[in-house]
């Protein structure tokens, strides 16, 4: 069986939650919409901030909205030898043991404890599309892309539940190595 998805290539980007946007941006601050994304009631922000590490500051990196619990950056390995920090690969959420970051915004710095992270390659399908391709949520798969450059990449976590749609996040360098545009396809192997 094949099931074939879009791909989402995601650059560095950072989740904030209310606390540290308000450090950031300023009391009672609410964040700008700019951009709906293809995971419902997610968005890309107006807003920016520098990303601040012992080697290197990231500037203008892009807040994508709701706000969260925890504040979150996710970044690429090559962004990370940029700071200067050992980013480990971890699944969106999975904050503990990870290294922190100097975050700067017009009105203030917040110095993460913990929340760096590259992302782990992930496909997003609602219990639908996710019955319709066979896996769960949770499971781990590969996605073949085809084309000049064509790749399989291995250890694809499904994510599966409501608010969920149909898209491959892979970080840019993941997605410059196979060279991939968004919205190419690829297609779920079990």
């Amino acid at each position: 069986m094949s099931y074939k998805v879009p791909v989402g290539l995601s650059n560095k980007h950072l989740h904030l939650s209310a606390v540290d946007l308000e450090k950031l941006f300023g009391e009672g601050y609410e964040l700008t919409p700019v951009k709906d994304l293809k995971q419902p009631g997610q968005f890309a922000a107006e807003e920016k901030v520098d990303i601040v590490g012992p080697k290197g500051t990231l500037k203008g990196v892009r807040v994508l909205g709701p706000v969260r619990p925890e504040t979150q950056v996710e970044i690429s390995k090559t962004d990370a030898r940029l700071v200067g920090i050992n980013a480990p690969v971890r699944e969106s959420g999975k904050l503990d043991g990870t290294p922190g970051i100097k975050l700067v915004g017009p009105a203030g710095e917040v110095e993460l404890e913990k929340g760096v992270i590259v992302a782990l390659r992930h496909v997003h399908l609602s219990p639908d599309q996710a019955k319709e391709a066979g896996v769960k949520d949770k499971q781990i798969v590969s996605i073949k892309f085809d084309g000049e450059r064509g790749v399989v990449f291995n250890n694809v976590l499904v994510r599966s539940g409501e608010g969920h749609e149909k898209e491959i996040h892979l970080d840019t360098d993941e997605g410059n190595a196979a060279g991939l545009s968004n919205n190419d396809i690829g297609e779920i192997i079990i």
